[in-house]
């Protein structure tokens, strides 16, 4: 592996049954959804011992993530390498076809509750889709307390105790560790920290079908780790960095990634030398070029850059819509 040049590479997905999904993710990625039950989500790059991804193109085809960053994680990451044993993001589209859990992820401060093989979770969401029962849950009402959500778990009233708005395609939202939130009637892409650690307090009284039971709940831990001074949360304001060549907008910028939408029709630069880059196509298609080849993406599609092969032009076929995501700069 050591010896073959890295490239623009394109992963498999990896599909994940979920009791609140559905099978719109059908209509957005080309692999085909398994089964019939519903998919909840699709994890597009994921370094997890449970779920590595796979290359899906070129020479390291059937390569894991894993098995990269073991072997080239210099070439992978550039400057980041000696922070990072792992990819340190998890990226996935959701298909919430019913009412997530309300739940809350902790922060890197709650050491006693995350495994030592994990972290925190900052976590944001870009809506693609919005159906006619879509609400986004984040943030719980001002003067909430453990106590209160206590007694409103106890009668059923938890989403009484929530703020929430309905979502419109393009909406980012960002939702910082500690946070209470749930969503519904939603297609979304998901950026976070590479964590898959999750405290539920309220599940909306769902019974999962395959095993006829309710779903656990957390509620100590989840309480445990709950921003109670967070107050409402409401779609981030793109900060518009340029028109030219293509439209540049900031999403989000926090201690773990950075999320920028590029829009338009004409080339445009992406990527970095030295440093990673993710790059996740929500509308429209492109090419990327490399070296002096062409790499196709479509819709759904995502594709890491390694800090090996720095910048390359994207030429739009049509309009289109790119995610680039990055990783905070380091000391």
């Amino acid at each position: 592996m050591s010896d073959i040049p890295l490239y623009p590479l394109i992963f498999e997905p990896i599909f994940e049954y979920r009791l609140w999904g559905g099978r719109r993710l059908a209509s957005l990625l080309a692999t085909p959804l398994p089964g019939t039950e519903p998919i909840g989500e699709a994890w597009i790059l994921s370094d997890r011992d449970e779920h590595p991804s796979v290359v899906a193109n070129g020479a390291l085809k059937g390569t894991t993530i894993r098995q990269l960053m073991e072997r080239s994680r210099e070439r992978v990451l550039g400057r980041f390498a000696r922070h990072c044993s792992r990819f340190p993001l998890l990226l996935k589209f959701l298909d919430v076809a019913k009412r997530l859990s309300v739940q809350v992820h902790p922060s890197d401060c709650h050491k006693d509750l995350i495994p030592s093989s994990d972290t925190g979770k900052d976590e944001a969401w870009v809506v693609l889709s919005a159906g006619p029962e879509a609400r986004i849950y984040a943030g719980l009402q001002a003067g909430s307390t453990a106590q209160g959500l206590l007694r409103a778990i106890a009668a059923g009233t938890v989403p009484g105790q929530l703020t929430s708005f309905p979502p419109q395609p393009g909406d980012g939202v960002f939702i910082p560790a500690g946070t209470v939130h749930s969503l519904s009637d939603v297609v979304v892409f998901e950026v976070q920290e590479n964590s898959d650690v999750t405290f539920r307090l309220y599940d909306w009284d769902h019974v999962d079908p395959r095993t006829g039971q309710p779903r656990p709940l957390q509620v100590d831990q989840a309480l445990a780790c709950i921003d109670f001074g967070q107050s409402a949360i409401h779609p981030v304001t793109p900060l518009l960095q340029g028109n030219k060549p293509v439209r540049r907008e900031k999403l989000f910028q926090c201690d773990h990634f950075g999320v920028t939408r590029l829009t338009g029709e004409a080339v445009f630069v992406v990527g970095e030398e030295d440093t990673p880059r993710v790059l996740v196509c929500l509308a429209g298609e492109a090419e990327l070029d490399h070296a002096g080849t062409h790499y196709s993406i479509r819709k759904g599609d995502l594709v890491l850059l390694p800090a090996e092969i720095g910048a390359c032009s994207c030429r739009p076929h049509g309009a289109t819509s790119v995610l680039e995501i990055s990783l905070p700069e380091v000391a």
